[in-house]
């Protein structure tokens, strides 16, 4: 029989918390949570967005843009590229405040493992992704176009004030698009799932269809880059390398269509890509893989975070009145702010707590005391 003074028998250590996993970090994680909170993230991005689209259409409308002929403003390629970019970039705090709101955890959590940003890693991942990306964008520009007619150059005075917008905008864009995806969706799917590769796919099937539907190999495209960098993502620990591939990409293609006449009214997007665009696109994808895989071999980023430990449980108190850890918990406050001295319960022997009175008559008599 084990003593009741005996010190408790250490639990097992928990198994450590992957990226997709984070959404278990905190002490008040519910089930009920990732689902309240991407039922809030899908309403709120739209709802901010469309915000964002009227504001613009009334300071629009105020500054004399023309009207086009479905009722909304023409702002022009360049602001109008900018309103949509800056759109899908309200999506950041949307979720930010979804982690922090509903999850009760850190916001930066969905970062990385670390929570935050690790932007020297981010940097890393940049730089790697420019060589891979600019060679295959590069080939894409050799093939034959479709269109007979071909692209003339735009001229500095609009490629200039284009690129200075897409160089601050693209990033933000980009980043936006992989917090909901491989960030909000993976980390919600990844509570009820341990394996990473149910919280990997849905996302990835989500992000090719937020692109609509163009063509098959473009819609394929699309869901094997979010798989990609959903992968990465739970490989390095954070977003850094989802964001620096996505950004890249995208700002070497907005600045290829930014660069001739009437690039940026084109409203085709990944989803309408060729066979032949995505075969270089994933030739680009996977130089980038191995590039991020080598830098993770060198400079190791942090990819799990400990479980929270739950509350300790107080041994077994054998003696009368509470146990000191449970009035430790309710401290009583003096007058004047000072914490008052909680009082202890001091063990008394067992025989100097016998009442004289409760013995039996036989063994009580007052003349031999």
């Amino acid at each position: 029989m084990t003593h009741p003074l005996a010190a408790p028998v250490p639990a097992p250590l928990p198994e450590p918390l992957p990226y997709h996993r984070m959404a278990r970090v905190s002490a008040r994680h519910r089930w009920w949570r990732p689902v309240l909170g991407t039922g809030f993230t899908a309403v709120a991005c739209v709802l901010v967005a469309g915000l964002i689209y009227a504001l613009g259409s009334v300071l629009g409308a105020a500054e004399g843009y023309p009207e086009a002929a479905d009722g909304t403003v023409e702002f022009g390629p360049v602001s109008g590229t900018a309103l949509d970019l800056l759109a899908i970039a309200s999506a950041i705090p949307v979720v930010l405040l979804a982690v922090r709101w509903i999850g009760r955890r850190p916001a930066g959590t969905v970062s990385a493992v670390t929570g935050g940003l690790r932007w020297r890693w981010l940097g890393r991942c940049v730089l790697a992704a420019l060589p891979a990306l600019a060679v295959t964008t590069g080939a894409m520009l050799l093939l034959p176009a479709d269109d007979a007619q071909p692209s003339r150059w735009a001229g500095w005075e609009v490629f200039g004030p284009a690129l200075a917008m897409l160089v601050v905008l693209v990033p933000l864009q980009a980043a936006a698009e992989e917090y909901v995806f491989r960030g909000w969706l993976t980390q919600a799917v990844g509570a009820f799932l341990r394996s990473p590769w149910w919280a990997l796919v849905p996302q990835a099937v989500l992000f090719a269809a937020a692109h609509g539907w163009g063509t098959p190999w473009g819609f394929a495209d699309l869901a094997l880059y979010g798989v990609v960098a959903g992968w990465l993502t739970v490989r390095t620990g954070g977003l850094e390398a989802a964001i620096g591939l996505h950004a890249v990409n995208n700002l070497l293609a907005f600045g290829v269509s930014a660069a001739v006449v009437d690039g940026l009214k084109s409203d085709d997007t990944a989803a309408d890509a060729p066979w032949q665009l995505v075969a270089l696109d994933l030739v680009g994808i996977a130089l980038y893989t191995a590039a991020v895989l080598w830098l993770a071999r060198r400079h190791t980023p942090t990819r799990t975070v400990p479980t929270p430990a739950p509350a300790p449980v107080p041994p077994p108190w054998p003696f009368p009145g509470p146990h000191p850890q449970a009035l430790a918990a309710h401290v009583p406050v003096s007058r004047d702010g000072a914490p008052a001295p909680v009082p202890v319960p001091v063990p008394v022997p067992y025989a100097d707590r016998t009442n004289v009175s409760d013995l039996p008559p036989k063994l009580h008599d007052p003349q031999r005391d």
